[in-house]
């Protein structure tokens, strides 16, 4: 059924959507952001440009350009996974069986090269991966289907025969929208929101999945 299998990164390999709060508290907060006035932002699965770019135009800042208040972020993000970045639970267990399964296996991520390559070393699995997709290559980032499809085009597979890992809506909706099957694993805080009923299944980790049940999950 299933030729390939791609994963998003953050909130999905590493848990580092911590992280990525505690940049936009830090940096973002100490430019004056009051993340309690509205129009609030879900930033979870957004790329961090469009995160800066919603708060630069609802409470501009008068020093740094988007684009450096952007570079902090993603350098903060880096720090925290070179010194504490660990694989969420029951992720080495399932690339080893994908990978004796003969697998495709990509990742698709809203972050930069140097996030993804900066993950994929520390958690020591870059060697898994045929294919890895950084925002960078694409021109619209998730909720947008253009990354996914890029991954499928990079593994030589049709994207019916692709099966995601997501985290955030933005991300799910994405690979929706590229004609992916979506299972979605939300964080604690989210598991019971409807949003992710357009995914095809949910689970809370890895330890929960197994491929070689694949076609009964989603029956």
């Amino acid at each position: 059924m299933f030729q390939a299998v791609i994963f998003d990164m953050d909130g999905v390999l590493i848990d580092s959507e911590p992280l990525w709060h505690q940049a936009e508290q830090a940096i973002l907060g100490g430019l004056g952001v009051d993340f309690t006035k509205p129009p609030q932002l879900q930033s979870t699965g957004l790329t961090t440009a469009s995160v800066v770019a919603h708060w630069y135009q609802h409470q501009p800042w008068p020093t740094l350009t988007p684009l450096q208040v952007e570079q902090q972020i993603i350098q903060f993000v880096a720090n925290g996974v070179r010194q504490g970045g660990v694989a969420k639970t029951g992720l080495p267990a399932l690339l080893q069986q994908l990978e004796q399964a003969a697998l495709k296996i990509a990742v698709a991520t809203n972050s930069p090269q140097l996030l993804l390559d900066t993950t994929l070393q520390r958690l020591n699995i870059a060697h898994y991966f045929h294919a890895r997709c950084h925002i960078e290559l694409v021109t619209q980032g998730k909720p947008a289907p253009d990354i996914y499809l890029l991954a499928a085009e990079k593994l030589g597979v049709a994207p019916r025969h692709c099966l995601v890992f997501e985290d955030s809506f933005a991300g799910v909706t994405a690979a929706k929208a590229a004609g992916m099957t979506v299972v979605a694993i939300p964080a604690a805080h989210e598991w019971q929101h409807s949003k992710f009923d357009i995914a095809d299944h949910k689970i809370r980790c890895f330890t929960e999945f197994d491929y070689r049940q694949l076609p009964a999950l989603l029956s």
